[in-house]
């Protein structure tokens, strides 16, 4: 017991020295600012994130050969410009909601 307090005595003034002397993340550096941005402003690629959302949801008939697609073809970035958040009757999942908004939001 004895041999548990002296290596708890010893070891916690050096913890507490080294958390008191570790440098804190500046939110504000140039550098971190600019990697957030990049995360925030790269817009959702059509062909690997979106149009995989609109297969999964509204296939067979929104794509070749389907019964509506030459209405309204979904392998297409130009469709889903045109018709914007009216989209959301078929998808229900926040995230892919918020995926297609921000593909959206991008010019």
């Amino acid at each position: 017991m004895r041999a548990g307090l002296l290596i708890l005595a010893v070891s916690v003034p050096f913890t507490v020295g080294a958390c008191r002397h570790a440098k804190a993340v500046d939110s504000s550096s140039p550098a971190l600012a600019s990697l957030s941005m990049l995360s925030k402003s790269a817009k959702p690629d059509f062909e690997t994130e979106i149009k995989p959302i609109f297969q999964a949801r509204c296939q067979p008939c929104h794509f070749q050969g389907g019964q509506v697609y030459d209405k309204m073809p979904f392998d297409r970035a130009e469709t889903i410009h045109r018709l914007g958040t009216k989209l959301f009757t078929r998808i229900k999942d926040e995230k892919e909601r918020q995926k297609i908004r921000e593909f959206l939001d991008q010019p």
